[in-house]
C-alpha cells in the first residue's frame, strides 16, 4: 500500500489522504475508518461519519481517499506536526508515516475510505454547517 497526503484549501481546509495498491498488487480495504494519528503521543483522529462505507478493492489506478480535519476546535490550542501515521484500519500492523506539511492538530477527525475524493470532505470542514473553522 502506498499512502500520500495533500492539503486541500476548499471547505475550510483539510488533508486528503490517498491510498493505492503497489504496482501488480490487488488488495481490499475493509469497510471502516483508516487509522490516523499525529506525533509520538498518538493524537488519534476520531470518526467524522456516522456509518462505515463499503470495502474498496484497490488495483491498478484505483485510489481510496479519506479526509482529515486536523483541528475541529475554534480556539488557539493545538500542536503543530509535519506528518501523520496512517493505516488502512485499526488492525493494520504496518502503518506508514505520511508527510503533510505543517498543520495544527487539535481533536482531529477522519472520514471513511471513499473512491471519490469529493466524498471524503470531513463534515466539520463544510462551510455553512455551523461547525467550520
Amino acid at each position: 500500500m502506498k499512502f500520500s497526503a495533500r492539503s486541500e484549501t476548499q471547505a475550510g481546509g483539510y488533508i486528503l489522504l490517498s491510498a493505492r495498491a503497489k504496482p501488480g498488487i490487488t488488495c481490499t480495504i475493509p469497510s471502516g475508518l483508516p487509522s490516523v494519528s499525529f506525533g509520538s503521543k498518538g493524537i488519534e483522529a476520531s470518526s467524522a461519519e456516522q456509518a462505515v462505507g463499503p470495502a474498496i478493492k484497490l488495483s491498478g489506478s484505483t485510489t481510496a481517499y479519506a479526509g482529515i480535519n486536523p483541528k475541529t476546535t475554534n480556539d488557539n490550542n493545538g500542536v503543530e506536526f509535519t506528518f501523520l501515521i496512517a493505516a488502512i484500519g485499526t488492525s493494520d500492523s504496518d502503518p506508514a508515516s505520511v508527510s503533510t506539511g505543517a498543520v495544527t492538530v487539535d481533536k482531529p477527525i477522519v472520514t471513511n475510505w471513499h473512491t471519490d475524493p469529493a466524498d471524503a470532505v470531513p463534515a466539520d470542514a463544510v462551510p455553512g454547517d455551523g461547525t467550520d473553522n
